[in-house]
């Protein structure tokens, strides 16, 4: 019989999960046990269930690519063979009980930062110990790769595909470097580089950095509830996986592959205020649209909130949040939820620093003020700028630029832009209807004017471009 102090701590784990979520887990020892194979554990009377290594690799369908990379497989493997369980002599067994089973789901799904941490640290390395930068920039490239595979998997990814995003490996990478940004040592500093990756971290500053970096929780509540499909139909109490991707609308069947790739998705949705995460709807591809600044303006203006992505010749990939609708004026607009960000070759997010309002910028048709579409800095210094001439723009930021503390975003100062998609987040504006939809006559009162005093007629008219219909991308 289980010894009381086991069965105790067992009794209160279990105790965290609803009665639905137990029979849940459950349901999931019990079929893992049974592929387990060993004459002993097929004859529950002869030997309590365990689970094998084996046994969670033979879960992935045969017929299909598996749900989870073999490599994640193997870390969940050796976190739950970690759990030490009273009365038993510690050290890794090569069977998973049903008790080191319920104790891993419960530390990694429903405990603290204490819990949590002993469980990560085994998963990164089965020793245990101080772990070098190298190891957890490994544990968290697998991570993400996880998440990523295992959503598209599951036709988890609400509209978006892996045939219509970049691809996400170099994604991968960059959302890792960013997250591993966080690691510090006792004293404070930040190792970067290679001496990150030579440098050691003990379990606390493990604790700290998952504590600071909420997407590694996040993450593996992912891998092990769509990985191992346990818990996934229950009501999730967090909002942080109901949004860690956004609805897709307006790319289906269009085929154009976005500029963004899945973890820059995953990772720039995160910095947008919470009512926002829900829903990207594609406003303006300059693939889809053409090359051209009214067009642009005409797509974007008076849309609500959106992102602007875009890449130069050079291959770099960075753009920024527009926190209000877009409006043509001569002014700066927007507010403090405004931001820029980099994509590639590093991924990152500038929020605005405080030291001046200019967060956003648009004007076209005008003499007397610069023409074009600008975020931070100030004019003819902009942290990011698209000419009116399209085609051409700047990121004069060094070192920093004064409203967003964001580096020079392109490869070169003055940039030549190959291609550039905006998307509206969260639900568009009422005004944003089919009544709504304005030409750039409209947003533009002097072109109207002058075209009236010429007596030429509004050709345009005729020649709106339907809104989009809401598709279903279920």
């Amino acid at each position: 019989k289980m010894g009381n102090a086991e069965s105790s701590a067992y009794q209160s784990h279990l105790s965290r999960f609803l009665p639905e979520e137990q029979s849940d887990i459950d349901g999931l020892f019990d079929t893992l046990s049974g592929l387990s194979g060993s004459a002993a554990a097929k004859n529950a009377k002869a030997a309590k269930k365990t689970v094998t290594l084996a046994a969670l690799q033979a879960r992935q369908p045969a017929h299909t690519r598996e749900p989870l990379p073999q490599p994640m497989t193997a870390r969940l493997y050796n976190g739950m063979r970690s759990i030490d369980l009273p009365g038993r002599s510690s050290g890794l067994g090569e069977q998973i009980t049903k008790e080191q089973f319920v104790i891993f789901m419960s530390n990694l799904l429903k405990g603290n930062a204490d819990e949590k941490i002993s469980t990560i640290m085994r998963m990164i390395a089965k020793t245990g110990g101080p772990l070098k930068g190298k190891q957890i920039q490994e544990f968290t490239e697998d991570l993400i790769t996880s998440v990523v595979h295992v959503l598209s998997y599951r036709k988890e990814l609400k509209g978006w595909s892996l045939e219509n995003t970049r691809d996400y490996s170099s994604g991968v990478k960059a959302l890792a470097s960013e997250l591993l940004s966080e690691l510090k040592l006792p004293d404070g500093t930040k190792p970067v580089g290679s001496q990150l990756l030579e440098t050691n971290f003990d379990q606390s500053a493990i604790e700290d950095w998952v504590y600071r970096v909420p997407q590694i929780s996040v993450f593996l509540s992912v891998v092990i509830r769509q990985g191992l499909h346990v818990l996934h139909s229950l009501p999730d109490q967090t909002n942080d996986i109901l949004n860690l991707v956004p609805h897709c609308k307006g790319i289906k069947g269009r085929r154009v592959v976005s500029l963004f790739d899945i973890p820059a998705i995953i990772y720039i949705n995160s910095h947008l205020p919470a009512e926002m995460q829900h829903k990207w709807q594609l406003l303006f591809s300059s693939r889809l649209h053409g090359e051209s600044f009214s067009q642009l303006c005409a797509h974007v203006v008076n849309k609500g909130p959106c992102i602007v992505i875009l890449r130069d010749l050079d291959g770099f990939l960075f753009g920024g949040f527009a926190s209000q609708s877009w409006e043509v004026k001569p002014q700066f607009q927007g507010d403090n939820r405004c931001f820029l960000f980099s994509v590639f070759p590093t991924l990152a997010v500038y929020p605005y620093t405080g030291y001046n309002d200019h967060y956003m910028y648009l004007n076209h048709g005008q003499q007397t003020m610069p023409n074009g579409l600008g975020m931070g800095g100030q004019h003819g210094y902009f942290g990011l700028w698209i000419d009116g001439d399209y085609g051409k723009g700047h990121s004069k930021a060094k070192p920093r630029c004064t409203t967003y503390n964001s580096p020079q975003l392109s490869a070169k100062e003055e940039f030549t832009l190959d291609a550039m998609e905006v998307w509206a987040v969260g639900d568009l504006p009422e005004s944003a209807g089919r009544k709504g939809k304005k030409s750039i006559l409209d947003v533009d009162p002097q072109a109207q004017a002058l075209l009236e005093m010429s007596g030429k007629s509004r050709q345009s008219e005729g020649l709106r471009e339907p809104m989009e219909e809401e598709e279903e991308d279920e």
